[in-house]
């Protein structure tokens, strides 16, 4: 009976490490126990004892970040539901600089949702007709009907960043539209509270972007994300910090607030972002015992964004983020 306890306490325990590893390990064993084939070959000869630990890490890494998200993407199910029975409509912009994790985000929130009654809108540019009226009418015609979500991949704001950097409107257009946009926010989106608007900015620091870049072009997968945007990102990182700085400035009110979504580290910029989401309306069934604590870490209202950009302007001679 002894025997048989001992045994058991020093075995493996049966672990999602262990049940990767185990099969890794048997995977090898089966090689060596019978004639690969061409294939079975290749892999063998680049299956190094450092590429199996690697394998096994890699695994386990990616399993843990899913099975973290999914009571997150359970309650954005109760969340959606929530929205169809009151009839309320919620509007989420996914803004922020290129390589920011945005598509990635909008993925994992929208992953289990019921595809009838939310939308992804990644507008593309506006053909001659949309250039003669106004900014937001393209928008507004995606806007989401009764207990329906929208998310927008880049929105409106693109007049407020990407646009004036590389000179896709004139200087009169970008302040014109910063100076009317809250205004349109208040009038079409936030009108008699039946409209939730959450405005997202991710933020991603430059030699991270820089990396995510270098990736994108050397993976064939990729390498349509690859934009003329893109590729003058890095060179333009500092007319880009300006203008979000302006950005926050002006467009940052008590009753649009933006949010601030440090991205760096992608899984927690997608489930802090499932929190924010969650947070931001009342419904029936929450959960009672998952953390809904935001971590301020990674999400920062607009406001002390833009203190923290003065101090490090004042600090190193230019904001860093």
């Amino acid at each position: 009976m002894s025997n048989k306890k001992q045994k058991t306490s020093n075995s493996e325990p049966q672990g999602s490490t262990a049940t990767i590893r185990k099969l890794v390990h048997k995977l090898d064993k089966d090689f060596k126990s019978k004639a690969p084939d061409e294939k079975s070959q290749k892999i063998l000869s680049v299956l190094k004892e450092r590429h199996k630990e690697e394998i096994v890490k890699a695994a386990l890494l990616k399993y843990y970040n899913s099975e973290e998200l999914k009571p997150y993407q359970a309650e954005l199910i109760k969340m959606q539901a929530h929205l169809e029975r009151t009839g309320k409509k919620m509007i989420i912009l996914f803004d922020g600089r290129d390589a920011s994790g945005k598509g990635g985000t909008i993925r994992r929130v929208s992953r289990y949702m019921n595809e009838k009654r939310y939308r992804v809108e990644a507008l593309g540019k506006p053909n001659e007709t949309q250039k003669t009226e106004l900014h937001m009418k393209r928008y507004i015609e995606r806007f989401p009907h009764a207990g329906e979500i929208v998310m927008f991949d880049r929105s409106w704001y693109n007049r407020a960043m990407v646009e004036p950097v590389m000179g896709f409107c004139t200087t009169a257009q970008y302040r014109r539209f910063l100076k009317k946009v809250t205004t349109y926010e208040n009038n079409f989106i936030l009108d008699a509270g039946q409209t939730i608007l959450l405005k997202l900015y991710f933020s991603v620091s430059k030699d991270e972007q820089a990396r995510r870049f270098d990736r994108r072009k050397n993976d064939p997968l990729r390498q349509w994300k690859l934009s003329e945007v893109d590729l003058q990102a890095q060179e333009l990182w500092g007319s880009f910090t300006e203008k979000k700085k302006i950005l926050l400035q002006k467009t940052h009110t008590k009753s649009s607030k933006w949010w601030i979504i440090r991205s760096d580290d992608k899984h927690m910029a997608r489930r802090e972002t499932m929190k924010l989401i969650l947070s931001s309306v009342k419904y029936r069934g929450r959960s009672r015992t998952l953390d809904f604590d935001i971590d301020p870490a990674t999400v920062i209202p607009g406001n002390i964004e833009l203190k923290i950009m003065k101090k490090q302007a004042k600090q190193f001679g230019a904001p860093l983020s």
